[in-house]
């Protein structure tokens, strides 16, 4: 069933980082945990400023061994070059058959500066506005090739149909852009973009570029205050506002089992920490939690990392999706194929097909 309440879908997914853990089918086992219950994708953290396997490579592993899930790694965009991330989330689509995601992060500090030697750490702000031009130039590349561009005519001898081909000409703050692409325009279009907007610089390339937006919030008044914020300025942008979605992002901690949320926790609201808002409680308070702060509208689901990966989100999957499930609030399978459906979010036309032009 795929079953609406509240006011709209109800949207899950969850975390798969097991730092210090370099075995592939360790990560292959928690995705195929997250699909059988359904959820609309996983996440894979990275960053330059600490140890472990490269996240857009072990989902690319990830993919052949899932049929559903969306996979959604974080890129930075700093230190990167811009033509060579969008290729490789591009790639990511190809190879999940239309289920790739792209958590856009910026790297900030000094050391991860060094280790590419080519700048100085920068501000927060200034790394989010290229994030931003980063994000466009994605887009733009992705549409660099038209749908049915490639012809592969072996009769005529004729690959591609040049005139469906595009340049895209774009000059950013720290970088330049021809194209096009060297990969096809991916199965999705655009594969989904995702930003924590919990942070000022980053609400505003959320608003502007983001399909889903996480945000971390303590409390109802919170999310809802996040997301109304998050939408209104994405309808300042010339967005749909309801295109965007908003997830709430809590870490989980399902170590107490089926016992009730300690005070301050599960049905009281999640408690802050460094780390984020952290719900500590069972499966069945989880559950209390997901389904009122949504039947309540403040957010369109939410995005859970398990304090103890292997635990924590079989518990997830077995007691609080089952539950939500079982009460009809939650689909028991997917309806579709592609991230952009499990969302509900439409394939973006191609810029340059409606347009005819270049930028």
């Amino acid at each position: 069933m795929s079953a609406r309440f509240g006011r709209g879908l109800l949207h899950l997914a969850a975390a798969v980082d097991q730092p210090g853990s370099l075995d592939a089918g360790s990560y292959v086992e928690l995705a195929r945990l997250a699909e059988r219950g359904a959820l609309d994708f996983v996440t894979l953290d990275d960053s330059f400023a600490r140890p472990g396997p490269d996240a857009l490579s072990v989902l690319s592993r990830v993919a052949p061994a899932t049929r559903r899930i969306g996979l959604v790694p974080t890129v930075t965009t700093t230190h990167t070059e811009p033509f060579q991330v969008q290729a490789a989330v591009a790639t990511l689509d190809w190879v999940s058959r239309g289920r790739a995601g792209w958590r856009i992060d910026v790297s900030t500090t000094e050391g991860e500066a060094r280790l590419f030697g080519r700048r100085h750490a920068a501000p927060a702000a200034g790394l989010w506005q290229e994030a931003g031009e980063v994000a466009d130039v994605a887009a733009r590349l992705w549409d660099s090739w038209e749908d049915g561009a490639e012809i592969r005519d072996a009769a005529s001898g004729r690959f591609l149909d040049r005139a469906r081909l595009h340049h895209v000409d774009f000059t950013g703050t720290a970088f330049s852009v021809r194209g096009p692409s060297t990969v096809p325009r991916p199965p999705q279009g655009h594969p989904v973009r995702v930003v924590d907007a919990t942070e000022g610089p980053a609400r505003t390339v959320a608003a502007r570029y983001a399909d889903v937006a996480l945000v971390r919030a303590v409390s109802p008044a919170q999310a809802a205050a996040a997301r109304d914020g998050l939408r209104a300025q994405a309808g300042e942008f010339g967005r749909k506002p309801d295109s965007l979605r908003v997830l709430a992002s809590l870490l989980v901690d399902l170590g107490d089992g089926e016992h009730a949320a300690e005070p301050g926790h599960g049905g009281g609201g999640p408690r802050p920490t460094a780390q984020g808002p952290l719900y500590r409680g069972g499966p069945v308070d989880l559950a209390e939690l997901v389904a009122g702060w949504h039947a309540d509208g403040v957010t369109d689901g939410f995005h859970l990392v398990p304090v103890e990966p292997r635990r924590d989100l079989e518990r997830l999957v077995n007691g609080t999706v089952a539950l939500l499930q079982h009460r009809g609030l939650f689909r028991t399978f997917y309806p579709g194929s592609t991230l952009r459906e499990h969302l509900g979010l439409a394939r973006p036309a191609n810029q340059y097909a409606v347009t005819g032009g270049t930028s």
